[in-house]
């Protein structure tokens, strides 16, 4: 085994924007930190997810480092920049902060187990590295971990297989080829709409319609952009961003959907319809996604924009029913540009797996209930992940023994979704029980990994040993998952948000809904109330583990 420097101060696993932004504000403080990420280069998802149509669902700059020296002299080329744009923007980044001599890539871990008499984490990775932190800082992100649902016969396949989270980064050529895509979520969509104007026949197999909204992607004017920049426009989008519910720049409508005519509202939508992006979701009425009937109107207006789209009547009310499949923002917003085009092409079928099931994978292709035998030479798994396997992937053992999988098995417990009682000084960033998913990945990154940088200068200052969440407070923060999630649209789907896409998960909320700015100062207040919530340990001389009632104690120490 190889031993990465013992008195190391911080170990992170990952290098994505969570992974990148950690490392960048602890090593401001003078701290020892080194990266360990599984992957070949920097970028997280983006060096993952190379699949054909990858893409963020977030608008730029908003998408973005609120780092001055990293967007002073970055010019983006597209609202909603592709996977390539992304991994040259994280070569800009290792430019700007040299990241890179920080990092060991290629180097996936495996097991952290707590040392209690060293009051370390002891850290191996496949690669037979070992790192011996005192704080371990998880930034794996919730959808690192691909899931594929157990399909008869799939070993079988002769063809080329790849779920789009493992895509090679050779790339796959699938032109004049006979594809089929399992899934339709937010990635299949967007390899749908790639892929369709190329492939020989491509074969749909969609068990939920997807309730897909306008991208209305378009080129970027990087002189407005710099103007932008040059005018405080940036600086004010950063600030703003950590000011509403979801981290981007925009809020809810400030009135409710009762309170409206069918007029006003038809214009109010479709003046959200024709910005794009998220704008339709985050711009909505107050009610819009709690209100029956207001839920119904909406999912009507959506319904007409895409049947205005699809020529085939059958493909139409597959792709869009006049029984809505579950509310709008239920499961995490899809956008396209040309998704419905691609169904009006001859070379592309549409199946209801949901009526007629896959009923086998063998050499040559898929059979489904319905009879039809389709020929493949590739088969793409847009089937999407295990949110809580981020953090469980890795024989995480605490205090006691116990691995954080072992102690999720029933249900997600943490505190403030970052720490986790019986596991001392270990955090985790963008994963379950933040805002996580129902916010800009980047906004709610930044706002954790600040809190997290704070807290160890905290304990570094005050020679504390330890930190961990008292199980009572763990108990709270759980209600309050249930609690900000229970009138939400996602509780009335089947998906992700609510763990239930994993055969034997429990179904539970798996995001905070309190919004972004809610949650930041309820951290925040955490921080300034001596880290309410949370237990600290001292050790003596004689190596004895003392624990203390946080600030009061401190404070009779200083004085």
């Amino acid at each position: 085994m190889l031993d990465y420097n013992p008195s190391l101060d911080v170990l992170i696993v990952g290098s994505g924007f969570a992974g990148i932004y950690q490392l960048y504000q602890l090593r401001k403080l003078g701290y020892s930190v080194h990266i360990f990420d599984s992957a070949g280069d920097t970028g997280g998802t983006w060096y993952w997810n190379c699949y054909p149509g990858a893409r963020t669902d977030s608008a730029v700059p908003i998408y973005g480092f609120s780092i001055p020296e990293i967007w002073e002299d970055w010019t983006w080329t597209e609202r909603f920049p592709g996977w390539k744009e992304l991994r040259r923007y994280f070569d800009h980044v290792d430019k700007k902060l040299d990241v890179k001599k920080d990092i060991s890539f290629d180097t996936r871990v495996v097991s952290a187990h707590w040392d209690s008499n060293s009051d370390r984490w002891i850290v191996t990775a496949e690669n037979g590295r070992v790192a011996r932190p005192r704080f371990l800082v998880i930034c794996t992100g919730f959808a690192s971990i691909p899931y594929v649902p157990n399909l008869k016969g799939l070993d079988s396949f002769e063809g080329i297989c790849h779920h789009t989270a493992r895509w090679p980064q050779e790339d796959v050529d699938m032109k004049d080829k006979r594809v089929g895509v399992i899934g339709t979520g937010a990635t299949g969509v967007q390899v749908i709409q790639e892929i369709g104007k190329d492939v020989k026949h491509l074969a749909v197999f969609q068990r939920t319609p997807n309730l897909a909204i306008a991208m209305e992607q378009r080129k970027l004017s990087a002189e407005k952009h710099d103007k932008m920049k040059k005018d405080g426009l940036y600086s004010a989008i950063f600030q703003r961003r950590l000011q509403t519910a979801t981290g981007h720049d925009r809020e809810l409508y400030p009135k409710s959907f009762l309170d409206t005519t069918p007029e006003e509202r038809r214009l109010h939508w479709e003046e959200a319809w024709a910005q794009g992006g998220v704008a339709f979701l985050i711009t909505n009425y107050l009610d819009a996604g709690t209100k029956d009937e207001a839920i119904a109107e909406v999912y009507d207006f959506w319904r007409q924009k895409v049947h205005a789209r699809v020529t085939d009547p059958v493909k139409a009310e597959l792709l869009a029913p006049k029984i809505a499949p579950h509310p709008l923002a239920a499961k995490r917003a899809s956008l396209e540009q040309t998704y419905y085009e691609v169904f009006n092409q001859p070379n592309v079928t549409l199946t209801d797996v949901s009526k007629y099931p896959i009923e086998e994978i063998n050499p040559k292709g898929v059979r489904t209930a319905d009879g039809v035998f389709h020929e493949l030479d590739i088969l793409v798994l847009a089937t999407g992940f295990d949110i809580t396997a981020g953090v469980t992937q890795m024989d995480i053992r605490g205090v006691d023994g116990t691995s954080v999988k072992e102690k999720w098995a029933e249900g997600v417990y943490s505190n403030l979704g970052m720490t986790i009682a019986n596991f001392p000084n270990l955090f985790y960033a963008y994963g379950p029980q933040a805002p996580t998913a129902f916010s800009n990945g980047p906004t709610c990154i930044e706002i954790q990994c600040d809190w997290i940088t704070k807290c160890i200068k905290y304990m570094m200052d005050n020679n504390l040993a330890r930190i961990e969440p008292e199980i009572e407070a763990e108990k709270y923060w759980h209600q309050q998952i249930w609690e900000t999630s229970k009138y939400g649209p996602w509780m009335k789907a089947r998906g992700w948000y609510n763990n239930s896409n994993i055969p034997g998960k429990p179904f539970e909320p798996l995001n905070y809904a309190g919004g972004v700015a809610t949650y930041a100062a309820y951290i925040e207040e955490k921080a300034r109330k001596g880290y309410e919530g949370f237990i600290f340990s001292t050790r003596s001389a004689t190596g004895q583990i003392n624990r203390m009632d946080r600030k009061v104690e401190i404070e009779q120490k200083r004085h």
